[in-house]
């Protein structure tokens, strides 16, 4: 797997779950020549090779020239629960991603690659989807020239935390409708990469069901 001679990159969320396995595995395979994280607090495993950014997501200007990168990847989001509140979501999974998005295309990023989640829409009635959804609305505005938007169903992998919905999905993944079936973090990763290496233009968006390692 390589990319044009020259080409760097910025992963942000880079301790969560499809974060990580996007450093991993863009770390071993060489895809960029220079490769970043932004996060909010200094990880002790990041992959060799990868240069970590602190930074406060409420003042994404204060990092500057580290978002001067080609390509992005957004793994940023949370859970209502985690967040405390709806409007604590919100401005994790929206708020912080499209000032991120602002942030990098006027520091010259080419290509933005969203983590989004199945069922995004603006007009849904979810409070969560709904918020996919308008962040979503919110990436295409920006105007860059390749957008990728991956909305993966429940995602599967070694988390720190334990989620009870994700031991349930497990055994019943092969009955729900493909759409539904949980997919694992790292195909998600795997699939993002491959879209930053095909590098087409306009806005592309890739379903669960669509979701290979």
């Amino acid at each position: 797997m390589t990319a044009p001679s020259g080409r760097t990159a910025l992963v942000a969320g880079a301790t969560g779950l499809v974060g990580r396995a996007l450093v991993e595995q863009l770390a071993a395979a060489s895809v960029y020549t220079r490769l970043g994280a932004l996060v909010r607090r200094l990880p002790g495993d990041l992959p060799a090779g990868v240069t970590p950014t602190v930074a406060d997501f409420e003042h994404l200007d204060r990092v500057g020239e580290r978002l001067a990168v080609d390509h992005v990847y957004c793994a940023l989001g949370t859970t209502i629960r985690q967040a405390g509140s709806q409007p604590a979501f919100r401005r994790v999974d929206h708020d912080y991603v499209v000032s991120l998005a602002k942030g990098a295309r006027e520091h010259g990023a080419s290509h933005f690659l969203l983590v989004s989640s199945v069922g995004a829409d603006p007009r849904s009635r979810v409070f969560y989807s709904r918020v996919k959804g308008e962040v979503e609305a919110a990436l295409q505005a920006l105007g860059y020239p390749s957008l990728t938007i991956v909305r993966p169903s429940l995602l599967l992998g070694n988390r720190a935390e334990f989620r009870l919905a994700e031991v349930l999905a497990k055994p019943l993944g092969p009955l729900m409708p493909r759409r539904y079936r949980p997919v694992h973090a790292r195909a998600v990763a795997a699939t993002l990469i491959r879209a930053a290496r095909e590098g087409r233009p306009g806005v592309q968006v890739i379903e669960s069901r669509d979701i290979t390692d």
